[in-house]
C-alpha cells in the first residue's frame, strides 16, 4: 500500500513539474501582459481667432466626419474688418491711379521742356556765333541767354516734379500691397470663425457652449480620430529578448469580452516607462531592491469594426515564434 502511496506521489510531483515546464515554455513563447491599453489619435479643436461663439454644432460622443461644422463663432466684427479693408483697398488702389494720370502728365511735360530746352540751345549757340562775327547785338545775345535760362529752369522743376510724382506712385503701390494684405487677413479672419471637423472621430470633452468666450489657439475639446487604432502595451524587461517589430498578436479587450482582436508589433521603447516619469525612481539608497522594469510596446492593431475607445484595458499575447526582423 506504501508503495502505491508513493508512486501516487511521485506521478503527481512529476505531473506537477512538467506541467509548470510546460507553462514555462508557453509564457517564453507567448509572453503577455494584462499592463496594456488601446490608443488612438487625439485631436485638440481650437478657434484661430478670438471671440463669442454663436453656435455649437455638436454634442458630447457625437461621430463626425471630416469637413463636419463643429462651431462658430459672431462674424459681425470681421464682416465689418473686411469691408474696411476693402475701402483701404480702394482708397489706396484710387490714389494710385490719381498719381498715375498725373505722371502721364508731367512725363508729357518734361518731354515738352526738354524739347523748349534743345531749341533755345540752339539758339544760344546761333547767337554766340553770329555775335562774335558782329552780326547780333549784345541785346539779342542776352535776351537769347534769359530764354535759355528759363527753359533749363522749366525742365529742372518738370523733371523733379515727375520724380515727386514716381516717388509717391511707388508709396502707393505699396499701399496698395499692404491693404491687400490687410483684406486677406481679414477675409481668412472671416472664414475661420466657423470650425471644421479635420478628420472623421468622436467628439469628446466638450464643454463649449453658445455665448462663450474663446481665445485664438486655446483647446474648447478633443476628437478622437477613428481611422488609426494601437494598443500600448508594457512587459516585463524580461519578455522583450524574444519580442520582435512585425510579430503576430492576439489582444483581448476587457469591455469587449469574447472579442479576440489580432495585430502585429510595431515598434519597442528604448526606455522603461519610469524613465519618462515626471519623477524616476531613486536607486541609490543603501537598501536598494531589485525591480523588474517594463518597457512599451506598441501594437498595431488590424482593421476591426469593434467598439473601440482610448484607455481600454486590454491583455496582450505576443507569438514569438514567428521571426521578424525590425529594430
Amino acid at each position: 500500500m506504501k508503495s502505491l502511496k508513493t508512486v501516487a506521489v511521485v506521478v503527481m510531483l512529476g505531473a506537477i513539474g512538467i506541467g509548470l515546464f510546460l507553462f514555462w515554455r508557453h509564457e517564453e513563447r507567448y509572453p503577455s501582459t494584462k499592463d496594456a491599453y488601446v490608443g488612438a489619435n487625439i485631436i485638440y479643436v481650437a478657434a484661430q481667432v478670438t471671440g463669442q461663439v454663436s453656435d455649437v454644432h455638436v454634442i458630447e460622443n457625437q461621430p463626425v466626419k471630416n469637413g463636419d461644422l463643429l462651431f462658430a463663432i459672431d462674424e459681425t466684427q470681421f464682416k465689418a474688418s473686411v469691408d474696411q479693408a476693402k475701402a483701404d483697398l480702394d482708397s489706396a488702389a484710387q490714389q494710385a491711379k490719381s498719381y498715375s494720370t498725373q505722371i502721364a502728365a508731367a512725363q508729357a511735360a518734361v518731354e515738352s521742356a526738354q524739347s523748349a530746352f534743345d531749341t533755345a540751345g540752339k539758339s544760344l549757340e546761333r547767337a554766340k556765333v553770329l555775335f562774335a562775327t558782329g552780326d547780333v547785338a549784345q541785346a539779342s545775345l542776352d535776351q537769347t541767354t534769359s530764354a535759355f535760362a528759363q527753359a533749363s529752369a522749366r525742365l529742372t522743376t518738370s523733371q523733379s516734379s515727375l520724380l515727386a510724382l514716381q516717388s509717391g506712385l511707388a508709396a502707393k503701390q505699396d499701399d496698395v500691397l499692404s491693404s491687400k494684405a490687410q483684406l486677406e487677413i481679414a477675409t481668412a479672419d472671416l472664414a475661420w470663425t466657423k470650425v471644421f471637423a479635420t478628420s472623421d472621430g468622436w467628439i469628446a470633452n466638450l464643454t463649449l457652449r453658445p455665448g462663450s468666450s474663446v481665445s485664438a489657439n486655446a483647446p474648447q475639446f478633443s476628437i478622437v480620430e477613428s481611422s488609426d487604432w494601437w494598443v500600448d502595451a508594457n512587459f516585463k524587461e524580461t519578455s522583450l529578448p524574444r519580442i520582435r517589430p512585425g510579430q503576430p498578436v492576439k489582444i483581448e479587450v476587457d469591455m469587449l469580452p469574447g472579442v479576440t482582436l489580432t495585430g502585429k508589433v510595431a515598434s519597442i521603447g528604448r526606455g522603461s516607462g519610469d524613465t519618462f516619469s515626471l519623477l524616476p525612481s531613486e536607486n541609490s539608497s543603501g537598501n536598494w531592491v531589485k525591480v523588474t522594469r517594463r518597457f512599451p510596446v506598441r501594437i498595431e492593431l488590424d482593421p476591426t469594426d469593434a467598439p473601440l475607445r482610448v484607455g481600454g484595458s486590454s491583455k496582450v499575447t505576443v507569438n514569438t515564434t514567428v521571426s521578424a526582423t525590425g529594430k
